[in-house]
Protein backbone atom coordinates (compact mmCIF):
# COMPACT_ATOMS: atom_id res chain seq x y z
CA UNK A 1 0.00 0.00 0.00
CA UNK A 2 3.05 2.05 0.40
CA UNK A 3 2.00 5.71 2.08
CA UNK A 4 -1.25 5.16 1.59
CA UNK A 5 -3.15 4.78 4.76
CA UNK A 6 -6.48 3.41 6.31
CA UNK A 7 -8.48 6.84 6.07
CA UNK A 8 -7.30 7.67 2.45
CA UNK A 9 -8.21 4.26 1.41
CA UNK A 10 -11.61 4.89 2.94
CA UNK A 11 -12.16 8.34 1.14
CA UNK A 12 -11.48 6.34 -2.14
CA UNK A 13 -13.64 3.82 -1.55
CA UNK A 14 -16.12 6.34 -0.76
CA UNK A 15 -15.72 8.39 -3.89
CA UNK A 16 -14.96 5.44 -5.97
CA UNK A 17 -16.58 2.22 -4.94
CA UNK A 18 -19.92 3.36 -3.75
CA UNK A 19 -20.82 5.37 -6.85
CA UNK A 20 -19.33 2.29 -8.94
CA UNK A 21 -21.51 -0.46 -7.15
CA UNK A 22 -24.78 1.65 -7.74
CA UNK A 23 -23.78 2.21 -11.55
CA UNK A 24 -23.20 -1.98 -11.85
CA UNK A 25 -26.66 -2.10 -10.04
CA UNK A 26 -28.58 0.51 -12.26
CA UNK A 27 -27.02 -1.04 -15.64
CA UNK A 28 -28.36 -5.03 -14.35
CA UNK A 29 -31.64 -3.61 -13.50
CA UNK A 30 -32.42 -1.87 -16.56
CA UNK A 31 -31.85 -5.41 -17.78
CA UNK A 32 -33.94 -6.12 -15.93
CA UNK A 33 -36.53 -4.22 -16.52
CA UNK A 34 -36.44 -3.69 -20.29
CA UNK A 35 -37.05 -7.80 -20.54
CA UNK A 36 -39.81 -7.53 -18.13
CA UNK A 37 -41.47 -5.03 -20.12
CA UNK A 38 -41.04 -7.33 -23.52
CA UNK A 39 -42.76 -10.66 -21.38
CA UNK A 40 -39.86 -11.98 -19.47
CA UNK A 41 -40.04 -12.32 -15.87
CA UNK A 42 -36.69 -14.10 -15.26
CA UNK A 43 -34.69 -11.27 -13.54
CA UNK A 44 -37.86 -10.58 -11.26
CA UNK A 45 -38.28 -14.47 -10.25
CA UNK A 46 -34.19 -14.66 -9.20
CA UNK A 47 -35.07 -11.53 -6.99
CA UNK A 48 -32.48 -9.65 -9.46
CA UNK A 49 -34.77 -6.50 -10.43
CA UNK A 50 -33.44 -4.59 -7.59
CA UNK A 51 -30.86 -1.93 -7.33
CA UNK A 52 -29.56 -3.93 -4.04
CA UNK A 53 -25.69 -4.51 -5.38
CA UNK A 54 -25.38 -7.98 -3.44
CA UNK A 55 -28.01 -9.12 -5.85
CA UNK A 56 -26.30 -8.70 -8.62
CA UNK A 57 -22.61 -9.08 -7.12
CA UNK A 58 -19.74 -10.92 -8.40
CA UNK A 59 -17.24 -11.55 -6.04
CA UNK A 60 -14.39 -11.18 -8.36
CA UNK A 61 -15.47 -8.56 -10.57
CA UNK A 62 -17.55 -6.66 -8.01
CA UNK A 63 -15.73 -6.94 -4.70
CA UNK A 64 -12.32 -8.33 -5.34
CA UNK A 65 -10.71 -6.60 -8.68
CA UNK A 66 -12.26 -2.84 -7.83
CA UNK A 67 -11.06 -2.82 -4.18
CA UNK A 68 -7.42 -3.96 -4.72
CA UNK A 69 -7.42 -1.24 -7.40
CA UNK A 70 -8.19 1.30 -4.56
CA UNK A 71 -5.81 -0.75 -2.24
CA UNK A 72 -2.82 -0.72 -4.93
CA UNK A 73 -3.47 2.28 -7.42
CA UNK A 74 -3.91 -0.45 -10.56
CA UNK A 75 -6.49 0.04 -13.27
CA UNK A 76 -10.16 0.22 -11.90
CA UNK A 77 -12.16 -2.52 -13.66
CA UNK A 78 -15.40 -5.00 -12.53
CA UNK A 79 -18.45 -6.30 -13.74
CA UNK A 80 -21.45 -7.67 -12.42
CA UNK A 81 -23.57 -11.17 -12.56
CA UNK A 82 -25.50 -10.84 -16.32
CA UNK A 83 -29.09 -10.90 -15.57
CA UNK A 84 -30.56 -13.53 -16.58
CA UNK A 85 -32.95 -13.71 -19.56
CA UNK A 86 -34.89 -16.33 -21.54
CA UNK A 87 -35.41 -15.25 -25.16
CA UNK A 88 -38.30 -18.32 -25.14
CA UNK A 89 -40.31 -16.01 -23.29
CA UNK A 90 -39.88 -12.52 -25.68
CA UNK A 91 -42.53 -12.14 -28.95
CA UNK A 92 -39.74 -11.21 -31.12
CA UNK A 93 -36.35 -12.79 -29.61
CA UNK A 94 -34.22 -10.89 -32.07
CA UNK A 95 -35.34 -7.25 -31.51
CA UNK A 96 -36.08 -7.55 -28.05
CA UNK A 97 -32.56 -8.45 -27.40
CA UNK A 98 -31.25 -5.82 -29.17
CA UNK A 99 -33.38 -3.49 -26.95
CA UNK A 100 -33.11 -5.42 -23.71
CA UNK A 101 -29.00 -5.52 -24.40
CA UNK A 102 -28.84 -1.30 -25.29
CA UNK A 103 -30.63 -0.83 -21.52
CA UNK A 104 -27.63 -1.61 -19.48
CA UNK A 105 -25.31 1.24 -21.70
CA UNK A 106 -28.12 3.49 -21.90
CA UNK A 107 -29.14 3.15 -18.25
CA UNK A 108 -25.31 4.83 -17.68
CA UNK A 109 -25.31 7.51 -20.10
CA UNK A 110 -28.79 8.79 -18.18
CA UNK A 111 -26.94 8.42 -14.73
CA UNK A 112 -23.79 10.16 -16.37
CA UNK A 113 -26.47 13.09 -17.27
CA UNK A 114 -27.96 12.62 -14.12
CA UNK A 115 -24.24 13.07 -12.11
CA UNK A 116 -24.11 16.35 -14.08
CA UNK A 117 -27.23 17.37 -13.11
CA UNK A 118 -26.41 17.30 -9.38
CA UNK A 119 -23.04 18.73 -9.98
CA UNK A 120 -24.89 22.23 -11.08
CA UNK A 121 -25.99 21.79 -6.84
CA UNK A 122 -22.27 21.86 -5.83
CA UNK A 123 -21.19 23.92 -8.05
CA UNK A 124 -23.55 26.91 -6.78
CA UNK A 125 -22.17 26.22 -3.69
CA UNK A 126 -25.43 24.48 -1.83
CA UNK A 127 -23.18 21.62 -0.21
CA UNK A 128 -21.74 23.78 2.09
CA UNK A 129 -18.42 22.17 3.45
CA UNK A 130 -18.46 18.43 1.68
CA UNK A 131 -18.95 20.28 -1.53
CA UNK A 132 -15.40 19.41 -2.60
CA UNK A 133 -15.54 15.65 -1.39
CA UNK A 134 -19.36 15.89 -3.09
CA UNK A 135 -17.64 17.73 -6.18
CA UNK A 136 -14.72 14.68 -6.84
CA UNK A 137 -17.61 11.92 -5.84
CA UNK A 138 -20.11 13.17 -8.96
CA UNK A 139 -16.85 13.42 -11.39
CA UNK A 140 -15.93 9.94 -10.67
CA UNK A 141 -19.40 9.27 -11.12
CA UNK A 142 -19.75 10.28 -14.06
CA UNK A 143 -16.50 8.88 -15.56
CA UNK A 144 -17.31 5.52 -14.36
CA UNK A 145 -20.79 5.32 -16.07
CA UNK A 146 -19.05 6.61 -19.46
CA UNK A 147 -16.52 3.82 -19.24
CA UNK A 148 -19.37 1.30 -17.96
CA UNK A 149 -21.47 2.77 -21.48
CA UNK A 150 -18.73 2.74 -23.90
CA UNK A 151 -16.97 -0.33 -22.70
CA UNK A 152 -20.09 -2.31 -22.90
CA UNK A 153 -20.64 -0.96 -26.27
CA UNK A 154 -17.96 -2.92 -27.49
CA UNK A 155 -19.41 -5.38 -29.82
CA UNK A 156 -17.61 -8.30 -28.68
CA UNK A 157 -19.85 -11.32 -26.52
CA UNK A 158 -20.32 -11.16 -23.57
CA UNK A 159 -20.48 -7.67 -23.60
CA UNK A 160 -23.85 -5.50 -24.40
CA UNK A 161 -22.29 -4.84 -27.32
CA UNK A 162 -21.81 -7.93 -28.38
CA UNK A 163 -25.85 -8.48 -27.98
CA UNK A 164 -26.44 -5.18 -29.62
CA UNK A 165 -24.41 -6.27 -32.73
CA UNK A 166 -26.35 -9.65 -33.20
CA UNK A 167 -29.32 -7.74 -34.44
CA UNK A 168 -27.45 -7.43 -37.55
CA UNK A 169 -25.50 -9.96 -37.76
CA UNK A 170 -26.02 -13.30 -39.98
CA UNK A 171 -27.20 -16.20 -37.59
CA UNK A 172 -24.15 -18.31 -37.94
CA UNK A 173 -21.60 -15.33 -36.88
CA UNK A 174 -23.57 -15.00 -33.51
CA UNK A 175 -23.88 -18.73 -32.95
CA UNK A 176 -19.37 -18.83 -32.94
CA UNK A 177 -19.45 -15.98 -31.09
CA UNK A 178 -22.05 -17.31 -27.81
CA UNK A 179 -20.11 -20.18 -28.13
CA UNK A 180 -16.81 -18.50 -27.62
CA UNK A 181 -18.03 -16.50 -24.92
CA UNK A 182 -15.61 -17.88 -22.11
CA UNK A 183 -12.35 -17.07 -24.24
CA UNK A 184 -13.69 -13.59 -25.44
CA UNK A 185 -14.16 -13.03 -21.84
CA UNK A 186 -10.94 -13.87 -20.79
CA UNK A 187 -9.11 -11.50 -24.21
CA UNK A 188 -11.43 -8.42 -22.61
CA UNK A 189 -10.04 -9.37 -19.27
CA UNK A 190 -6.46 -9.62 -20.58
CA UNK A 191 -6.71 -6.63 -23.09
CA UNK A 192 -8.00 -4.32 -20.24
CA UNK A 193 -5.19 -5.27 -17.70
CA UNK A 194 -2.52 -4.70 -20.34
CA UNK A 195 -3.67 -1.48 -21.17
CA UNK A 196 -5.80 -2.19 -24.47
CA UNK A 197 -8.45 -0.21 -23.97
CA UNK A 198 -6.57 3.09 -23.44
CA UNK A 199 -8.54 4.43 -26.40
CA UNK A 200 -12.12 4.43 -24.43
CA UNK A 201 -10.69 7.53 -22.16
CA UNK A 202 -10.48 9.39 -25.25
CA UNK A 203 -14.00 9.35 -26.03
CA UNK A 204 -14.65 9.15 -22.18
CA UNK A 205 -12.96 12.06 -20.97
CA UNK A 206 -14.30 14.19 -24.02
CA UNK A 207 -18.00 13.34 -23.07
CA UNK A 208 -17.34 13.94 -19.25
CA UNK A 209 -15.94 17.03 -19.72
CA UNK A 210 -18.60 18.43 -21.99
CA UNK A 211 -21.18 17.37 -18.94
CA UNK A 212 -19.03 19.16 -16.75
CA UNK A 213 -18.53 22.14 -18.67
CA UNK A 214 -22.43 22.13 -18.58
CA UNK A 215 -22.85 21.69 -15.15
CA UNK A 216 -20.46 24.68 -14.38
CA UNK A 217 -22.82 27.05 -17.19
CA UNK A 218 -25.62 25.82 -15.70
CA UNK A 219 -25.08 26.86 -12.47
CA UNK A 220 -24.71 30.44 -13.01
CA UNK A 221 -28.50 30.77 -13.28
CA UNK A 222 -29.05 29.21 -9.98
Amino acid sequence: MGDLNLLEVGYRIGIYFIPFLFALSFHEFAHGMVAKHFGDNTAESQGRLTLNPTSHADILGTYILPLMAIFFAMPFFGWAKPVPVDSRNLKNPRTDMFWIALAGPLSNLFLAVVGSFLLVFIFSGYAGNSGASLHKMLEAFILINLFLAFFNLIPLHPLDGGKVFARFLPHQWNRWLEMNQGTLSMVLLVAFLLGGFRFLAIPVYAVAQVLISFSASLSHFL
